[in-house]
């Protein structure tokens, strides 16, 4: 069998690109709020010297098998998410490995990092874990159903649920998704809010209320391997936003733009919102965003 060394190196530099890109933004993040609160904020390098420290540091709490496995699950969901993501249009090394069907296969697997962290929380004992876990998969509940809603659109109207696809029905500017169906694009980015966990939707983490949440009793390396995973699949989510959207990238400065645009939107959402209560947090997703997401179906239907 030939071994197609162009998809290797695809595999083996799509996830190094993703955690740099990742990181990066998480540290712009940081910045933008800081100088908006009239703060200056750490530098660039911060998060990634943080991750560096993380991964020196030895971890001697031991809770049970699934404690290991729980961070595991989570990078495993999110470099799997991103390998089935094209990150440049039409390129022989970065279209990933999309197939037909794909994009019903992300709805499952997006999912699968959040249910292998509540397992892994859920065995530590820890009250804090617990109740962020709880907060986590209910409100992913609320958030899931505008963005499924927003796929089917997507998916009627072009009769495909491959997203290679999807990238080349948009042809030009005027082709985008993102104009063809505001309705299904308002519906998705709404629920990209809750996807993020910036405020108003950090009802998870909930730093000054229930400590750090699922991360609770998770430390060094462990911890390191989390803010990895949430690195990559922020980017991963972002490419995924764009190709549905904005009609993909031919290169990779048109990728940093596109995404660091859909980036800047939670961002601003949360420096300007307080955090929701977790049943104001799913009420806010059944309601406007469904509702759009609704109407993207109908729409595409009749």
């Amino acid at each position: 069998m030939e071994i197609n060394w162009l998809k290797v190196l695809g595999v083996i530099f799509t996830p190094i690109i993703a955690f740099l890109v990742g990181v990066t933004y998480g540290a712009l993040d940081r910045i933008i709020t800081a100088r908006v609160q009239n703060r200056y904020g750490p530098p660039v390098t911060q998060n990634f010297l943080d991750i560096v420290k993380l991964y020196s540091k030895k971890t001697n709490i031991h809770h049970g098998v699934m404690q290991h496995l729980g961070p595991v699950f989570a990078i495993t969901a999110s470099v799997t998410t991103l390998y089935f993501v094209p990150l440049i249009n039409k390129s022989a090394v970065f279209t990933n490995m999309s197939f037909q069907g794909d994009l019903i296969f992300l709805l499952y697997i997006m999912v699968f990092g959040s249910l292998g962290m509540a397992l892994g929380a859920g065995q530590t004992g820890n009250p804090n874990s617990a109740i962020g876990v709880s907060r986590g998969l209910s409100q992913m509940v609320g958030y899931e159903i505008p963005f499924v809603l927003s796929l089917v659109a997507i998916m009627i109207q072009f009769h495909t649920t491959n997203l290679n696809d999807i990238i080349a029905a948009q042809t030009n500017f005027n082709h985008w998704i993102i104009f063809q169906s505001p309705f299904g694009f308002l519906a998705a980015i709404l629920a990209l809010l809750g996807m993020m966990g910036h405020q108003p939707f950090d009802v998870v983490i909930a730093p000054a209320e229930i400590a750090s949440g699922p991360p609770s009793e998770f430390g060094g390396k462990y911890l390191g391997l989390m803010l990895t995973s949430r690195s990559i699949f922020v980017f991963a989510k972002l490419v995924l936003f764009t190709d549905l959207f904005l009609g993909g990238a031919a290169d990779f400065v048109t990728l940093i733009i596109k995404t660091f645009l859909l980036f800047l939107i939670p961002v601003f959402t949360g420096i300007v919102s307080p955090r929701f209560r977790t049943e104001q947090s799913i009420r806010f997703f059944w309601a406007w965003p469904t509702i759009f997401g609704i109407i993207a179906v109908l729409v595409v239907v009749w």
